[in-house]
């Protein structure tokens, strides 16, 4: 089955619609632990509950996949992929960089995205094809062209189970852009990385890791503002990739010189 995104997006304009005001009005209540310094609010919860019932009943033929309660398999034909509350620290200490992200998948390529930032009043959405938008003007990413002129976002460290080995290159990337770009800065959401990107805020992102709640609405968004989104190794990236990079392609060869290096052997 061959969805047309572009008109999908007025649903999920709607979805979000739905998700912001629950965001915006409900405190987080109760956390529930996901793990080591991972957790749920109600709020996350609540949202993927209202969103997953829209979605259902509006588009009963296209499958959901939920950051808490999960859903259908990544490559069981089309999906919508919610991450109901990206930035849920940020959410739970009353820091505003947390938004809803909701993205429709197909071949485990991202077709569509919209992300609400209800406490910043922003929206950002696109659909393959149709360029990107924030509050419903154009966006474009920046015209950087070296890395000593590049806000470069980087993604969380890793916690949990082999987190001090999985922060090894975290750690050394972290050396490595400090050395090189005109900034550093660790927002706590890839909702924000990548839109940002696509906005021209920030001139690159970095994430070595890659959920597809986390991704699948964000890097449509930026691919649709001009940006290369690629994988570690390169190549184009998608919803199994190890990695999520993102910038104007005038930048591309200097990060992944800089990613090589911070994951070479040690001498």
């Amino acid at each position: 089955m061959t969805i047309d995104a572009q008109t999908l997006l007025p649903i999920a304009e709607r979805a979000v619609s739905i998700a912001g005001e629950i965001v915006r009005t409900k405190a987080p209540g109760a956390v529930t632990a996901k793990g080591d310094r991972d957790m749920a609010t109600e709020v996350d919860y609540a949202v993927e509950h209202a969103v997953r019932e829209f979605l259902t009943r509006e588009t009963p033929e296209i499958g959901f996949l939920g950051e808490e309660e999960g859903g259908t398999r990544l490559g069981d034909g089309p999906m919508w992929v919610l991450d109901p509350v990206d930035g849920t620290a940020n959410f739970l200490h009353g820091i505003p960089l947390c938004g809803v992200s909701l993205g429709l998948v197909e071949r485990n390529v991202p077709t569509l995205g919209v992300i609400d930032f209800p406490f910043l009043d922003l929206r950002y959405a696109a659909a393959e094809g149709g360029g990107a938008v924030a509050n419903g003007s154009a966006i474009r990413v920046s015209e950087a062209g070296g890395l000593q002129d590049a806000i470069v976002a980087f993604g969380d460290y890793a916690v949990g189970e082999d987190a001090e080995e999985r922060n090894r290159p975290r750690l050394a990337l972290t050396r490595e852009l400090a050395a090189r770009v005109q900034r550093v800065r660790m927002f706590g959401s890839a909702a924000i990385d990548l839109t940002w990107v696509a906005h021209g805020r920030v001139d690159a992102m970095i994430m070595l890791s890659n959920n597809p709640w986390d991704t699948a609405a964000g890097v449509i968004i930026a691919r649709e503002a001009g940006a290369t989104v690629i994988d570690l190794d390169g190549s184009p990236h998608t919803m199994t990739a190890q990695a999520t990079i993102a910038a104007g392609p005038k930048l591309i060869p200097d990060l992944m010189e800089l990613i090589a290096a911070a994951h070479a052997p040690e001498a």
